[in-house]
């Protein structure tokens, strides 16, 4: 077996990570269990977010397995066809198995003696040493194949079956409507029951967790809609989008399902907000659901209607990487330069879903070693951080007294959730100014107005100017499919160059609107990426502050830190206009001031 070190050697010398990385990924190892530690590779991978084909294309590389290259689009009906029939003689475990790790046996190599050759994210995996012992297949060859070929492989030929939307498509006339006549206010909860139990309700729930972790969704909405018909949407690359409307089913049906369900929340309780929590096994992960419930009036009044929301919680899409959020050259130098410093506030700041957290994770997840405490105070907590000591708030801790109690608890890092109010500001310099990293976000349209908010809240100056690293303001826009994109059409030049770009950007032919839709995206768009400000505390902004009568001149120190390089929001989404990643519309739907 090759050793570890020269796996790593390799990717530092062909570039794919730097020394430091593999430092940081040979730290991790050795804090592993020393009798079943994860391979060099995996934590690259799944730790440090490095690209899974960069790193196992090297190591087929390394190893000498044979690279295959599929176009999707040119497999025949016969090649899928022998696929199929290939799968239909392994055992259904061992099959889940394989296409669980990405391994697809996919084809017969007739000769001497015939070959089954196997496709592999990673050809090492030792997953195949059980086919031998479980098939009629004695011989087989693993060949490399890029994971993104791979998975679009395995929902061509292999598609995963959602076991609970399976059972209620069979249920079919089961669905039957509660009848209202006569009602009253008073929910009838032995009807809610008899429905529930006929109607197979608790699949389409279940069914709708494990549907929305596979197509990457943020959030489920289940809405009420009319007398008898229940919404389910999900919100996927910051847009919701209707998944299933259930007929024939009273909202008060569904919302007990989900109510039963759900830890921390009471069924029988309808006037009242609630917040509960859920975790169930999704294709081999363990993925967490916060759960709001909310009462809501309806045009039938003596209804007792509810609004639900359930916040999708996977780790897998935690940056961990500060250098993988993709932000503009500049905006990331100094974001780096502000965080590996020992003490001062990095503030983010924007809109509820602008990616505020899923900074903080990655710029948290840069700074923390064995050698600092770092502590974090949040309400709630979404994401479990490996190396960091993360309070509860709750009814018997407030946050206000968390964060009082962080002071005595000897921290070198702090990451206080929000700053909402003078006392959470006053902590948060009070840490920065004796000498702590701190990190919070603040609800602002752009940096220079979060030095105003914070200078409303009661901080000084004098306090502001010093404590202060880095203010970022962000946005997320969303991504044009590199598929289906297609040059901006000349009805549209003229909202582009009201926006800012020129006609010069327009003749050279890279700037992008929506596709109309393919099977690799959704409406013309996959995925999301930052547009960013980043407002770096230099000496001049300082000095600025400082100078400040009653009022903070914005504007002034605005025009500083674009001197000095900084992009202002605009700026930033027409870089990335220009870059041919997203669409007029989305910037101007983001940066627009209404």
């Amino acid at each position: 077996m090759l050793g570890k070190s020269r796996l790593g050697k390799s990717l530092v010398d062909n570039g794919i990570i730097d020394k430091d990385i593999l430092n940081k990924a040979l730290i991790i190892q050795a804090d592993e269990d020393p009798y079943n530690p994860r391979r060099l590779e995996d934590i690259l991978v799944t730790d440090l977010r490095i690209k899974h084909d960069d790193v196992y294309g090297l190591l087929a590389d390394l190893y000498a397995f044979r690279k295959v290259d599929i176009n999707i689009d040119k497999i025949d009906q016969t090649q899928i066809d022998h696929t199929k029939d290939i799968l239909a003689k392994f055992p259904d475990e061992l099959k889940r198995e394989l296409l669980y790790k990405k391994v697809l046996p996919y084809q017969i190599a007739q000769g001497r003696r015939s070959t089954l050759i196997l496709l592999a994210a990673d050809p090492t995996d030792k997953i195949v040493e059980k086919i031998p012992l479980n098939t009629e297949f004695k011989k087989y060859e693993v060949a490399y194949c890029k994971l993104s070929t791979i998975e679009e492989l395995i929902t061509l030929i292999a598609p995963q079956k959602n076991e609970f939307l399976e059972l209620l498509s069979e249920a079919g006339e089961q669905i039957e409507e509660v009848k209202e006549e006569g009602q009253e206010e008073k929910v009838d909860e032995y009807a809610l029951d008899d429905e529930i139990n006929k109607s197979l309700l608790v699949n389409l729930f279940e069914g709708s967790l494990i549907e929305a972790v596979r197509k990457g969704a943020s959030d489920i909405h289940i809405i009420p809609y009319k007398r008898s018909n229940v919404d389910f949407l999900f919100r996927v690359d910051g847009k919701l989008h209707q998944w299933h409307r259930q007929e024939k089913t009273s909202p008060e049906a569904i919302a007990a399902v989900v109510k039963d369900r759900t830890n921390g929340i009471d069924r029988f309780e309808r006037d009242n907000a609630q917040d509960g929590f859920a975790q169930r096994i999704v294709d081999g992960y363990l993925i967490r659901f916060r759960i709001s419930v909310l009462p809501i009036i309806s045009a039938e009044y003596e209804r007792r209607f509810e609004s639900i929301v359930i916040r999708v919680v996977d780790d897998r899409n935690v940056i961990t990487d500060l250098q993988k959020l993709g932000l503009q050259k500049q905006a990331e130098s100094d974001f780096l330069k502000a965080v590996n410093k020992s003490k001062g506030i990095v503030l983010l700041t924007g809109p509820t879903g602008s990616g505020k957290s899923t900074t903080l994770m990655a710029a948290l997840h840069h700074v923390i070693d064995p050698t600092r405490n770092v502590l974090t105070c949040e309400d709630p907590v979404e994401y479990v951080i490996k190396g960091a000591r993360q309070l509860k708030i709750g009814a018997k801790m407030t946050f206000e007294q968390a964060i009082r109690s962080i002071l005595r608890h000897d921290p070198d890092i702090v990451m206080v959730g929000e700053i909402r109010d003078k006392i959470t500001a006053d902590v948060a310099v009070k840490l920065a100014n004796t000498g702590h990293l701190t990190f919070s976000t603040l609800h602002t349209n752009d940096a220079p107005s979060a030095i105003s908010r914070l200078y409303k809240m009661g901080v000084e100056t004098f306090l502001l100017a010093y404590a202060m690293n880095i203010i970022i303001a962000q946005r997320l826009v969303r991504k044009l499919c590199p598929e289906c994109r297609r040059p901006l059409s000349r009805d549209k030049y003229k909202g582009a160059l009201e926006l800012g770009l020129t006609e010069q950007d327009l003749k050279k032919g890279l700037v992008y609107e929506a596709g109309p839709g393919c099977k690799k995206c959704m409406d013309g768009y996959k995925g999301r990426v930052n547009i960013c400000e980043a407002l770096y505390f230099t000496d001049e902004i300082r000095k600025a502050i400082m100078e400040s009568g009653k009022e903070i001149d914005e504007d002034k120190i605005r025009k500083i830190a674009e001197s000095q390089g900084m992009l202002s929001l605009h700026d930033s989404g027409l870089d990335r206009i220009r870059k041919g990643l997203t669409s007029v519309s989305e910037v101007s739907y983001a940066t627009s001031e209404g």
